[in-house]
Order: structure tokens, then sequence, then C-alpha cells
């Protein structure tokens, strides 16, 4: 997910895992070079912030090392404070080695002053800084700093050890303090016959979202010949798969058609996970998020049962076939078990009674919709 709720604040990701693991590994590869091979450094880590990055870069830098901890705290809430708290202090005899302190973030200095003031009576042969992340724009101190991976800007950041009044820590890449969204945007699945069309369609009119359906986006480019539905058509007349890119640029066309909408309901997409990631990029870069995937869930057999009495005047003939009704189901169940796990990895995966009649359904996915 490219946009995170944490407490009551919403955070948008503006560092990568990947860019996070290449800046580590620049960083680990400069300190290396800089220290003779049979030197032995030091390695301290300041909590609670830097424990991932420092598990990270002592395993990058690959060399006979010490690590230890201290733990110093600057934060209250999302502002740094000029009071600097010692909690935990250093109890080995560091006198004569090679001292390398790592921190997660480096802002106004305040941290690092009281760093310096540490190691002033300490004996230490040398004392490096090594500061993942640096903001140049509100660092007040004239404190050496020795190693820097990224400059950012002066916003309150989470991810990569660190927090927003305990939450946060754990997400793998960075994501910056960013407003609200303010769409209400739904992933609807439901395996065939569950009703997942009627009840979208009411709770778009309840809820006024825009119902974008990826069977009717197809069906309307392809009879109208646009660029992307000739090139849908192109693939599928030959047997294939539509690519993921055209499939994304038409819900894309369609969400930018509704700008002003109050929110969407995706009505057969996503279907695979990198449909998924795509689906969230793209709403991050109108600062808009997947607020929940709902699933309608109802069992397998009462939904042949239904497909099958459907098939009688439905005209259709794999409504007909049973092997070929549960064939639909066996890829149904393939591609929401992969994203239901993509979106309970988010917490955002809601699985929903689907029995009984359309009121009640609609009043359970309602109770949903409500809090999302």
């Amino acid at each position: 997910m490219k946009i995170k709720k944490l407490h009551d604040l919403y955070f948008k990701e503006v560092i990568s895992k990947e860019e996070i693991n290449s800046i580590v590994k620049t960083l680990a590869y400069q300190v290396k070079q800089d220290l003779p091979e049979n030197e032995v450094p030091l390695f301290i880590g300041i909590l609670n912030g830097c424990f991932v990055f420092a598990s990270d870069f002592v395993r990058e830098f690959n060399r006979d090392s010490e690590i230890t901890f201290v733990k110093l705290a600057s934060y209250e809430g999302t502002s740094s404070t000029d009071t600097v708290k010692k909690l935990i202090g250093i109890n080995e005899d560091i006198s004569g080695r090679t001292v390398i302190i790592l921190e997660d973030i480096i802002d106004t200095g305040t941290t690092l002053q009281e760093i310096y003031e540490i190691f002033r009576t300490k004996n230490i042969k040398e004392l490096k800084i090594v500061s993942l992340f640096f903001k140049p724009d509100v660092y007040r101190k004239e404190l050496h700093i020795n190693y820097i991976g990224k400059s950012i800007e002066d916003k309150f950041i989470v991810g990569y050890g660190l927090d927003y009044n305990g939450l946060g820590r754990n997400l793998p890449a960075i994501y910056q303090l960013t407003t609200q969204p303010k769409m209400k945007n739904i992933v609807l699945f439901g395996p065939p016959g569950a009703g997942k069309g009627t009840q979208a369609t009411l709770l778009k009119e309840k809820y006024n979202l825009v119902h974008i359906s990826t069977g009717d986006v197809f069906r309307f480019n392809i009879k109208n010949q646009t660029e992307l539905g000739v090139l849908a058509k192109k693939y599928i007349d030959a047997g294939d798969l539509v690519p993921d890119e055209v499939t994304i640029n038409m819900l894309k066309q369609e969400v930018d058609k509704n700008a002003e909408a109050n929110g969407f309901i995706f009505d057969g997409f996503p279907r695979t996970e990198d449909q998924a990631k795509a689906l969230d990029e793209f709403l991050a870069e109108k600062n808009e998020r997947i607020n929940g995937m709902v699933a309608l869930e109802v069992p397998e057999d009462l939904l042949v049962e239904r497909i099958l009495d459907r098939g009688k005047t439905s005209g259709r003939s794999d409504d007909t076939d049973e092997d070929k009704i549960r064939n639909r189901f066996n890829e149904y169940n393939t591609k929401t078990a992969i994203l239901k796990d993509y979106y309970e990895a988010q917490g955002n995966f809601y699985g929903i009674d689907g029995v009984g009649t359309i009121e009640e359904i609609t009043s359970r996915l309602a109770t949903v919709f409500d809090k999302l």
C-alpha cells in the first residue's frame, strides 16, 4: 500500500525498500573502504529507530565488528524536541576503539550533540557518524557527520524502524506525512453467482460512488475501437491474455474521467498482485488509496446450484455445464487467495457472508463500507 493510516494520520510512501537497500549497501561499502582491514570497529546503534538499519548495515558490512546500542529520546508525536533523555548508557570498555555511531535520521542535531557529549571523555581512538537520513534544512549544529545516506526535506517520516507514537516501525519503506485521502475506494470481489453486480449497483447509489467494471470497460473500449480497445482485441483474437499494462491503462482512463467522484467500486480488478500494486501506485499519485477489499463469501455448492438454475434462462452455455462452472470457481479462488493475502497483509481484507436476501447482504456490506 502506498498510503498508510497510522492512528489518526496518513502517510505516503516516498522511499521504496529497494532504494533503502541500495543506500545501506553504499554506506556499508564507504565505511568498509575507510577502515583498515584488520581493525574491528564498534558499531553503536541509537535506539529505538535504528534497530532495522543497524541490522541491515552490519550484514552489509560483512567484516569482523561488534555492535551495541544506546537509547536516547528526542521525539514526541511528530515533532523533535530540544530535550534529550539518556535512557541507556554505554557500559563497554571502548577506550582505544574506533566507534561508529549508526543513526536512522539526523534532523536538528540535538541527539547528535548528546552523542558527542557521551564520547568526549571515553578516550576512544576515533568517533564516526553514519546517518541513514539527514534533514539539512533544520540542522542547527556544527558537528561533523561522516556518512549521509540520503538528504530529505523536513517532513515527518515513518517506516524502516521509525514510528509515529509506536506504529510504523515494521514498514519496509519510508512513508511521509500527507493529507487525508478524500475518496472511498473499494475493491469488490465475489465468486460467480454471488450477486456482486447487484450489490455494486445498490452500493454505488447508497454511497455515491462510481462503479468501474472491468468487463464493461473492456466492452466499451473494444466496441468504440479506442486505441486500447484495438490493442486488447488483438490479444483476445490471438487467444492471448491481455497484458496488465493495457488493462491498467483502461482503468486509469476511467478514474481520470471521474476525477471529482467521491470514490470508486472496482469490480473485477485487480485480479493479480501486480495489478493491485499498480492500482496502489496510481491512486497514491493522486494522494488516494484503496480503503479495503470486500469479498462476498458463499459456499461453492450453493453457487453451482444457482448458476445451473440461471442457465435455464440465461442463454449462456457455460451456465449449464457443472464442470465449466467449477473451473470458473477454481480460477476465482486462486486469484482471490492471492489478493486476499495481499490486502490482508495491509489489514484491508473484509470477508462478508454472501448468503441471505439482497437486503441482508447489502446491510452487511454497508456495515463494512461505513467503517472504511
